[in-house]
C-alpha cells in the first residue's frame, strides 16, 4: 500500500515536470519568453514590404536581441507599412542615420528587424524614425525573376 503510493507520487511528479517543459516549450516556440515590460523606449520605421514579419518578432543589432517588434500599422496615405519597435533601456545609444533592413533567419525561419547602426553622433529618442529601411525580399518575388529571366533569354548574355 505504502509502496503503491510513493510510485503514484513519483509519476505525478513525472507529469508535472512534462507539462511545465511543454509549457517552457510552447512559450519559446511562440516568442512570450519575455513579458512586454514598461522600460525601454519606442522608434518607429516604414516598409514598402514587411513580408512575415509579426508583432514580438525580434529586433537584432549585430546579432543581439535589442527589442521586440511591438505593434505594425499601415499608413493609407503612403501605402507603406508602419513599424513601432521596443528597444531595451540598456540599447539608447543608437545613431540617427541607422538603417533597418528585415531578414529571415534562415532560409524558412522567422523574419525579423536587423539594424545597422550609422555615424552620426547624435541618437535616437523615444518616438524617433528610422529614415532609410529595406523590405523583406519575397521569396516568390525572387523565384518569379529568375524563370521571367530564364524564359526570356537575359541570363545567356
Amino acid at each position: 500500500m505504502v509502496q503503491s503510493k510513493v510510485i503514484e507520487t513519483i509519476v505525478g511528479l513525472f507529469i508535472a515536470i512534462g507539462l511545465t517543459a511543454i509549457v517552457i516549450l510552447a512559450l519559446k516556440v511562440s516568442n512570450m519568453t519575455t513579458l512586454n515590460s514598461a522600460d525601454g523606449y519606442e522608434i518607429r520605421a516604414r516598409f514598402e514590404n514587411i513580408g512575415g514579419l509579426k508583432v514580438r518578432s525580434p529586433v537584432k543589432m549585430a546579432g543581439v536581441l535589442i527589442g521586440r517588434v511591438a505593434e505594425i500599422g499601415f499608413d493609407d496615405e503612403t501605402y507603406e507599412a508602419v513599424t513601432v519597435m521596443k528597444i531595451n533601456p540598456e540599447f539608447r545609444k543608437i545613431p540617427e542615420d541607422t538603417t533597418a533592413s528585415i531578414y529571415t533567419a534562415g532560409l524558412l525561419g522567422e523574419q525579423y528587424i536587423s539594424l545597422e547602426p550609422g555615424g552620426a553622433e547624435e541618437y535616437l529618442a523615444d518616438g524617433a524614425e528610422i529614415e532609410i529601411t529595406q523590405s523583406a525580399v519575397v521569396l516568390e518575388q525572387v523565384i518569379g525573376q529568375v524563370l521571367y529571366d530564364k524564359a526570356s533569354g537575359k541570363d545567356e548574355e
